[in-house]
């Protein structure tokens, strides 16, 4: 039995912390002991870890005061893992040198984002960079992640893996006119207009007021914004200046319920990783229209499943989104297309193993 201790920001709302969830769901129960440790606070997937039979070791109540500085230590000395999987900024940069101090043997990095912070901060970078260093092993979770972390910090091509988010495809599934109906009477939505849907962290990342001006190019459709973030009272304020009736924001809500009510999947982002709700939504069937970054591109710069748009670009957001609001068979062929790429080629369960697979390597070497 391998004992593998993740390690993560937090637990709250992000693409990482589903990844995290499917690595849980989908373990081989027989030769891997997963637990979990948030650097601070437990956040809206602590219960579906939980409910994975995860334990869950709450390093630090907050980010400040950082109790993560003693407490990972402690934990580290007191389980004695065989293997540490390091997920987002502040663990990679903070964790992982404190597990490297330890002892710890084997330490695996998980690049979940090709974030702006990084490329454009000297110090961002060469902190990254030395941090990498410690990893037994790093995940890229898209084409130019890998080769921005190779390229930008030097470091050799055989340490850094591309390795695709997966989703659980049998979770995510199409749904039937009556789980429609359902999902729009669930959150207040009309059950005759087209539905165009956005979701994730209300964050600057994710370019939510280029989101909200596309939507007023639509006045015919509703939108709808679903997660939580620092943007939040920002975005209602924008709404409320620019009167736009056709757009919600439903706070935090299930995935699966949101996806079941629209039509089409809207993601603005100027930058991403290859974003689990991207994959969920096109695990859904839904077609979807995304910015032309990293794994976005990866998924449909062949247009198969969806199309994508120049980043910040209103009027191609909006000539790329045109068709499927027009065309309700449009919207059935290519979201058939984006079920199939994804039960091909992006099920968390391949994921899950090839990390598991790669943990029984390192130990063995």
């Amino acid at each position: 039995m391998i004992k593998v201790l993740h390690v993560i920001d937090s637990l709250d709302l992000g693409g990482a912390q589903t990844v995290l969830v499917n690595l849980a769901r989908f373990r081989d129960r027989s030769r891997i002991e997963m637990e979990v440790a948030p650097m601070h606070g437990r956040g809206v997937f602590a219960e579906a870890l939980t409910n994975e039979g995860v334990k869950i070791h709450l390093l630090s109540r907050a980010k400040f005061p950082p109790g993560y500085v003693w407490s990972l230590p402690t934990l580290l000395r007191r389980k004695k893992y065989d293997v540490v999987h390091f997920h987002l900024f502040g663990s990679n940069w903070i964790g992982k040198p404190l597990a490297a101090l330890c002892g710890q043997r084997v330490l695996v990095n998980h690049d979940h984002c090709n974030d702006r912070m990084r490329a454009d901060s000297f110090l961002a970078t060469a902190w990254d960079s030395a941090t990498n260093r410690f990893s037994s092993h790093i995940f890229a979770v898209s084409r130019s992640t890998r080769e921005e972390i190779i390229g930008r910090e030097k470091l050799p091509e055989s340490l850094v893996t591309l390795l695709a988010n997966g989703v659980d495809t049998g979770y995510f599934v199409p749904s039937d006119e009556v789980a429609r109906r359902t999902a729009r009477a669930d959150l207040g939505l009309d059950e005759n207009k087209t539905t165009v849907a956005g979701l994730g962290r209300l964050h600057p990342q994710k370019n939510w007021p280029l989101f909200l001006k596309v939507a007023s190019r639509f006045p015919g459709a509703q939108f709808v914004i679903a997660g939580t973030g620092p943007e939040e009272e920002r975005l209602r304020q924008l709404i409320a200046e620019a009167n736009l009736g056709n757009v919600r924001l439903l706070g935090f809500r299930d995935t699966r319920t949101v996806l079941a009510a629209a039509d089409v999947f809207l993601l603005t982002s100027d930058y991403e990783g290859t974003p689990m709700i991207l994959l969920e939504a096109m695990s859904c069937g839904l077609p979807s229209v995304v910015s032309q970054v990293d794994g976005c591109a990866d998924l449909l710069g062949d247009q198969l499943g969806g199309g994508t748009a120049k980043v910040g670009s209103e009027e191609d957001f909006v000539a790329k989104l045109a068709p499927y609001l027009a065309s309700e068979l449009r919207r059935s062929e290519q979201g058939a297309a984006a079920r199939r790429k994804v039960v091909s080629s992006y099920d968390a369960r391949k994921q899950t193993k090839t990390i598991e697979d790669l943990y029984h390597k390192l130990l063995a070497g």
